[in-house]
């Protein structure tokens, strides 16, 4: 039989709506005794009915996440992160790796309060009239509150400071897909700063992985090595793909920075935990997650408030990956 909250009340020897206002952190309640109640609620294993709690204060105290995949780096250690921001503010998470239109209409069903979404803007636009705030991240959208990565920029901001370091022949290996927008504002950065700072961008400089995990960037700096191409820096479109990187060249010889550098977009703490630590560049991962959630929240506060694109400005993570040359 499930625990309830009369029981917790007569355990602590308190009343329900003392038991309640400790559970949802109010500080109308003395320390002592919610921390009373809360340690009765953990032995018993208490678990709060939503619906119940949906009815008490019109809110659920759930956020759900729609999420592309746990499977890579970057995006599990960006959720895991949402979701000790969330419980921050005494939230729970519910996360979902569906399809974004099943997701939001199972959240609907749960009732949650708000949803973030990672990109996938195009697949949302027929709940716009949804009751329920939803926040984009690594979007750009009118119809929501979004936060815009600025990806091309982390990746123009990597060229520029290869360049100060004195390269000139570089290459960038990611996945070069026009309908995927993340991954086209890489290669468009990528492009772009060529083409401004005077490094007359040239075929052989993009690598086409057409994928994004580690085997993709193995491959595709193999390619890059018997091309006859030999670029003097790199630039990586993903923590996975330096991975793949950093393992062909090993495997050719060369020494990373000694031979040539490299700086992988992802700005994450793992990078600083490869056997060589990379030079990393984006918006850091911590960031990210602090801002969707604050966003959000003044979102489910302030319902009204007309929708504005947030931009975070990316930073170049120095490590050991880059070197100077004459």
């Amino acid at each position: 039989m499930s625990v309830t909250i009369k029981d917790i009340a007569r355990l602590a020897g308190v009343s329900y709506s003392t038991v309640s206002k400790a559970l949802n952190d109010s500080p109308l309640v003395q320390p002592t005794t919610k921390e009373k109640i809360l340690k009765i609620a953990r032995e018993l294993s208490y678990q709060p009915n939503i619906a119940a709690k949906k009815l008490v204060s019109n809110k659920s105290k759930t956020i759900g996440v729609v999420w592309p995949t746990i499977n890579r780096v970057a995006l599990s250690t960006i959720v895991t992160m949402l979701n000790e921001e969330i419980e921050k503010s005494t939230y729970s998470m519910i996360l979902s790796i569906s399809k974004a239109e099943v997701a939001i209409n199972m959240f609907k069903q749960f009732q949650v309060d708000g949803i973030l979404v990672f990109e996938s803007s195009h697949e949302i636009h027929n709940h716009s009239n949804t009751q329920i705030p939803i926040t984009l991240i690594a979007t750009s959208d009118s119809l929501y509150p979004s936060i815009d990565l600025r990806r091309g920029d982390a990746i123009y901001k990597a060229v520029e400071y290869l360049k100060s370091l004195g390269h000139r022949e570089l290459a960038y290996i990611g996945h070069l897909r026009n309908d995927n927008d993340g991954q086209f504002e890489k290669y468009f950065g990528f492009t772009e700063a060529l083409i401004r700072l005077g490094l007359n961008p040239r075929s052989e400089m993009f690598v086409n992985t057409e994928g994004l995990y580690a085997d993709h960037g193995y491959q595709a700096m193999n390619k890059l090595l018997d091309s006859g191409y030999r670029p003097t820096a790199i630039v990586s479109g993903s923590y996975e793909l330096t991975q793949g990187i950093i393992r062909a060249t090993k495997e050719a010889g060369l020494r990373i920075p000694e031979d040539i550098s490299l700086i992988g977009y992802d700005h994450i703490p793992q990078m600083g935990e490869l056997e060589i630590p990379v030079t990393a560049v984006g918006v850091p991962s911590n960031l990210i997650a602090k801002t969707a959630v604050e966003m959000l929240f003044r979102y489910i506060d302030h319902p009204d408030e007309k929708p504005i694109v947030q931009r975070l400005e990316p930073e170049i993570c120095i490590r050991e990956t880059c070197r100077a040359i004459e």
